[in-house]
């Protein structure tokens, strides 16, 4: 599995779940920095610096960018910035708990659209692992809710999510990893800078709310999104939304060791559920390969 670790799908969803797992520690560090700052103005600082970031560290992928490799990577960058937007407009009006589930029903958009668009088709097991992880996002976020305008546009964000993962496995083994990620967070960058510009944009107030940005620019942006779009040049997009799950399973373990959540059997449960629904997905896609 190491020797050919670059095509390995079970270090792939490894890898994924490794990202989830920082995203969900993050939580609770951006939700302190929020409080203090704009989420918009956030956002286009996180991801400049992580755009800048990346460049710096490997200027020589500039090389792999093809024409391309910059349009497909603008199209993924404007999909993925495009559901921060909504889903930051969206959490205006509505809770961040109930903008967390609808956010997670990507995974039901992205076997549904990988079918419309890929003629990937639906199976028993993926229908199973999709319900699973719906219940465990549902037991993990949800304590009641209406549906309006904010919810209304975090459906949208789902689905922008959905067409992200969607777009990235059809092309991200098409061209230099590095290079399609880097493409993606400028792209994420200027999108974000363009919906927190008509207020100006607020820099970070003090050194806490600059140190989460920087670990945020580092880990959950520069490095989760080169990974994620390592990983799904190899594993399908139904079986990363399903892991893409594990986000809010690991936001609350982080809250809970926290102190700013009990545990209680409703998470435990929802955890199971979503932990079990990547099982299946995995357990899906190895039982295809072995036939």
């Amino acid at each position: 599995m190491l020797r050919n670790w670059k095509s390995s799908p079970v270090l792939a969803v490894i890898a994924l779940v490794c990202i989830t797992a920082v995203w969900g520690w993050t939580f609770i560090i951006v939700k302190d920095a929020i409080a203090k700052m704009p989420v918009m103005d956030f956002l286009a600082v996180r991801f400049s610096i992580a755009a800048v970031i990346m460049f710096l560290l490997y200027p020589a992928s500039v090389k792999h960018i093809s024409l391309k490799c910059l349009w497909q990577g603008a199209i993924l960058g404007i999909l993925l910035g495009t559901s921060y937007v909504t889903q930051t407009f969206g959490l205006q009006w509505t809770s961040p708990a109930v903008s967390g589930f609808i956010t997670g029903m990507s995974v039901v958009f992205t076997p549904v659209l990988a079918w419309i668009i890929l003629k990937r088709k639906i199976n028993l097991y993926t229908w199973i692992a999709v319900a699973l992880a719906i219940v465990g996002l549902a037991l993990l976020s949800l304590h009641g809710w209406n549906f309006g305008s904010g919810e209304l546009l975090t459906v949208a964000c789902a689905l922008f999510v959905a067409f992200h993962i969607i777009g990235l496995g059809a092309w991200s083994n098409q061209h230099n990893v590095y290079a399609l990620a880097l493409v993606q967070i400028t792209t994420v960058a200027v999108v974000c800078l363009i919906a927190a510009s008509p207020d100006g944009i607020m820099m970070p107030p003090d050194g806490t709310v600059w140190w989460t940005v920087g670990i945020t620019a580092v880990l959950a942006t520069a490095l989760a999104f080169l990974v994620q779009t390592w990983a799904q040049s190899i594993i399908s997009p139904t079986l990363t939304a399903v892991v893409l799950t594990m986000e809010p399973v690991f936001a609350g373990v982080f809250s809970v060791a926290a102190g700013r959540e009990d545990l209680t059997l409703r998470l435990i449960f929802g955890g199971v559920c979503v932990l079990a629904a990547m099982l299946i997905a995995q357990l899906k896609r190895t039982a295809k390969q072995n036939n």
